[in-house]
This record gives structure tokens, C-alpha cells and sequence, in this order.
């Protein structure tokens, strides 16, 4: 199966890189494909997958998978699709339906959820390639919510559900390092 990530932000955020290469870690580079790119951005991703400018609602990918948070079904290990397809996007709280105002009203393409809580993108492409690969959703631990040290007497709240995996939240390399230099909390 490959994985699309639909680059929805304004810019390719720092942050963005950061989930993306987890992304790419999590699944291969063979296995993921970028769209809706922008031209001076496509460098910044090409180790990590491959790279298109196009937006993924102009292009044709069959038995395809959107995963949206307010789909009906949930995903399963029966699920067999060839491609599932993700809005790289930052999240709201509470949820503002990003992912189907912007990609699955658009898509020809099956629809599916991970469980009604927000996940950041490199979350659900871990959850979802667990499910499709056999494993199922209720024998995932996770943490709804996480709080990060950034400095003495300051922390963020980042209200996503996360994977435990040794009784710790599974985040991508380089995340907490980010959020302790950004200044604009």
C-alpha cells in the first residue's frame, strides 16, 4: 500500500518536515507520495518520498482510502485498498472538519476514521499501516492529549491522541527539540 499525504498548510512548516519525515520512516520512501507540493518546496521532500505539485483531487489513484475523522466506518484490517490518503494539515481543537471541507468532498475514494479523536498525520499513517498490515485498532494503546516541557515553568498542551509504545507518546525525532526553541506560544 502507498500513503498520500495531501499537503493542505498555506507553507511547508518546519513542523510539517518534521512529521513527514517520521512518515517516511514509518513506511518507506517507496511507500509515500507528496501532493499538492509547492514548486520550491518539492527539494525539501524528495528523500522522503516521492513529489507532486498536483493536488491529489486532480489526480486518479484507484481503491483509494480517505481517512477523515467524521467518516462512518471505521478502517479494518478487511479494508484492502491500494493507496490511503492523509491531509497533512495542523488540527484544531475542537475539530473544524478540515479534512472533508478540503480533500474527502473532492476524492472519488473510499472514506474511513481511526476512532473519533484527532491524530497528527505521522499518528494515523502509524495507526492505519498497523490495521492494514492485520493488527487491530482496540490493541493500540494510546494517550489522548500530551503536555511538553518547553521551559521552566512553561509547557504546551498538544490535545491529539497519540501511540504509547513502551508507555511513552511516540513522536517523531526533533519534535520537543522544536517546540522548546519556537518563541510564539
Amino acid at each position: 500500500m502507498k500513503f498520500i499525504i495531501e499537503h493542505l498548510e498555506p507553507r511547508l512548516y518546519k513542523w510539517c518536515i518534521i512529521e513527514y519525515t517520521h512518515i517516511s520512516e514509518i513506511v518507506g520512501k517507496e511507500n509515500l507520495i507528496f501532493t499538492n507540493i509547492r514548486e520550491n518546496d518539492i527539494k525539501k521532500l524528495e528523500k522522503l518520498g516521492e513529489v507532486y505539485t498536483k493536488s491529489v483531487k486532480k489526480m486518479n489513484f484507484d481503491n483509494s482510502c480517505v481517512l477523515d475523522p467524521f467518516a462512518k466506518k471505521e478502517l479494518t484490517s478487511s479494508d484492502k485498498f491500494d493507496y490511503m490518503i492523509l491531509g497533512g494539515i495542523l488540527g484544531d481543537e475542537p475539530m473544524k472538519k478540515r479534512t472533508e471541507l478540503e480533500l474527502t468532498n473532492f476524492i472519488d475514494a473510499k472514506v474511513r476514521h481511526l476512532g473519533k479523536k484527532q491524530m497528527s498525520t505521522d499518528t494515523a499513517v502509524y495507526v492505519s499501516k498497523y490495521i492494514v498490515d492485520g493488527g487491530k485498532f482496540s490493541d493500540i494503546n494510546f494517550q489522548d492529549e500530551i503536555e511538553i516541557d518547553i521551559r521552566e515553568g512553561e509547557s504546551i498542551q498538544l490535545p491529539f491522541r497519540y501511540v504509547l509504545k513502551n508507555n511513552k507518546p511516540m513522536l517523531p525525532k526533533g519534535l520537543i527539540e522544536f517546540l522548546k526553541k519556537r518563541k510564539d506560544f
